[in-house]
């Protein structure tokens, strides 16, 4: 049933006036022009809306629920207009991302603390995942923006920002290679025992494709999908591991960890992405997370110094 918005409007204002000539009067228009704007509405429900009494015109049965329809159409309409106001304002919404795990202490201590406070009515949906399973979510629209390690080639990726992570070793003070000036070698580390990701993570990704390009093979006494699996390892003194500096910055500033560089181009040259899928219209909001976050990774350069 096709029921046009303006021909409520005029039915409304007769209704709670009890005149079509002061609805007339404060539509400013004719009163046979809203008269005959309520007989068409009458056509569409097949049943009159309004009857005259001696205190004015009152609605009918009929224009009782015609006219409780259009209250609650206004209100909805208030309060999608409210809404949408507040978005537009920054005062409410939701932006959901998905990050690497490693990405998460810094993540939530640095630029979403302080985006939070700032725009308070937002909502932040942070999910952990993979490689595989950031772009896969950026991709069919489950999340805003992405943050991961290693580039992946994929036609609906846009990289809205770059920075370069070199992958480090991680270990314990009192690890035999803790100390020294000189950069690690991969010969070193294969000789070594090792925590790493599970193969399909960015930086196992590039840690495997690293050993093979120098023909060695690493010993991996420890495979997992949890950072605080690698983390706890390596504290513990179980195994060495490999991770850009910011995945384990808070143990760095303590002390509990030394993060030494290797001497490898594709570690070096290692990078973490902020991505979006191509072509989605992205809400204000994000628009504005995705500018505070671009400036939070511009400041990884200072983890590498």
């Amino acid at each position: 049933m096709d029921i046009p918005h303006q021909r409520l409007v005029y039915f409304r204002v007769t209704a709670e006036s009890g005149s079509l000539r002061r609805a007339a009067s404060r539509l400013n228009i004719a009163p046979s022009a809203v008269s005959r704007q309520i007989a068409l509405l009458e056509d569409v429900f097949d049943a009159p809306l309004l009857e005259r009494t001696s205190r004015g015109m009152r609605p009918t049965p009929t224009g009782e629920m015609v006219l409780d329809y259009c209250r609650q159409r206004s209100a909805l309409d208030d309060e999608f207009i409210a809404r949408l106001e507040a978005q537009q304002r920054l005062e409410a919404g939701t932006i959901a991302l998905v990050v690497g795990e490693g990405f998460v202490g810094d993540l939530i201590d640095t630029p979403l603390k302080s985006f939070a406070e700032r725009y308070r009515g937002i909502r932040l949906d942070v999910e952990v995942a993979g490689t595989d399973g950031i772009i896969e979510a950026v991709v069919e629209d489950q999340a805003h923006i992405g943050l991961m390690f290693h580039e992946r080639i994929h036609p609906q990726l846009r990289f809205w920002h770059s920075s370069e992570q070199p992958l480090m070793a991680v270990c314990p003070p009192g690890h035999p290679l803790a100390g020294g000036e000189a950069p690690l070698t991969l010969a070193q580390l294969a000789e070594t025992p090792l925590a790493l990701w599970r193969p399909g993570h960015g930086v196992r990704t590039l840690v495997d494709q690293a050993f093979a390009e120098a023909a060695l093979r690493p010993q991996v006494t420890l495979e997992t999908n949890s950072m605080a699996v690698l983390r706890h390892s390596v504290l513990a003194g179980m195994q060495l591991t490999i991770l850009p500096r910011f995945a384990v910055v808070r143990e760095l500033e303590a002390g509990s960890l030394v993060a030494r560089p290797i001497a490898c181009a594709t570690f070096c040259s290692a990078q973490a992405h902020m991505i979006t899928r191509v072509g989605r219209r992205q809400p204000q909001a994000s628009l504005r997370l995705l500018r505070h976050l671009a400036e939070w990774m511009r400041a990884f350069r200072t983890y590498s110094s």
